[in-house]
């Protein structure tokens, strides 16, 4: 059993690592909200949406759906139609010279809203989920899978905790380096970068 846990909480942190919208989403709230405890919609909901994504995957339900190639260019392209969605509403967001300002954030509402557009609708976050962790723990039954499923959610309840704390700490930059302003406008361009590379995919896949 230790052997299914310390294999699912590797193989999550591998996956949830490298800067996704996900996770630029969640570290710029931590720069933007005046303190941590204001980031917990955003952390709450990604890490929840995290957790159903894991848990649909291992049962093996979602692998089917992955298995059809239509379903994947369908995915890949509505992906990234949705990205560059959200990388113009970023890119519109109102931006404040001060970082508490009220139009510089975003209500609790919002916040959970945003992230359960960018965990459930991201394809990254999908295939990854479903593709890897979902495939790799086919090979455990019992309480092996259990304790596999619980590492790779324990990754993202705590992987999210301590990106925003990180935000928190990049907030206190000068103000040229967290100006909401900088911030909304690179993120937007990152994730129109990823909405382009999804429509690529999607398009070598036809």
């Amino acid at each position: 059993m230790e052997k299914a846990f310390l294999h699912g909480f590797l193989l999550a942190l591998g996956l949830i690592l490298p800067l996704g919208v996900q996770n630029l989403f969640i570290l710029q709230q931590g720069m933007l909200q005046p303190d941590f405890w204001r980031t917990l919609p955003a952390i709450i909901t990604a890490a929840a949406c995290d957790t159903v994504l894991i848990n649909v995957a291992v049962s093996g339900v979602s692998l089917l759906f992955v298995a059809q190639p239509e379903a994947r260019v369908t995915l890949l392209v509505a992906g990234g139609m949705f990205l560059l969605y959200m990388g113009w509403k970023n890119w519109r967001r109102p931006a404040a010279a001060a970082k508490n300002s009220p139009a510089a954030l975003l209500t609790a509402r919002q916040q959970i809203v945003f992230a359960m557009s960018v965990s459930i609708l991201n394809p990254y976050a999908f295939l990854d989920t479903v593709g890897v962790i979902g495939a790799s723990s086919l090979q455990y039954t019992g309480l092996e899978k259990t304790a596999f499923t619980a590492a790779a959610v324990l990754v993202s309840w705590c992987w999210f905790t301590g990106l925003s704390l990180a935000g928190q700490v990049l907030g206190r930059l000068p103000d040229v380096m967290r100006n909401p302003l900088y911030i909304n406008r690179f993120s937007a361009v990152f994730i129109w970068g990823s909405a382009v590379y999804l429509l690529l995919q999607g398009m070598q896949s036809f």
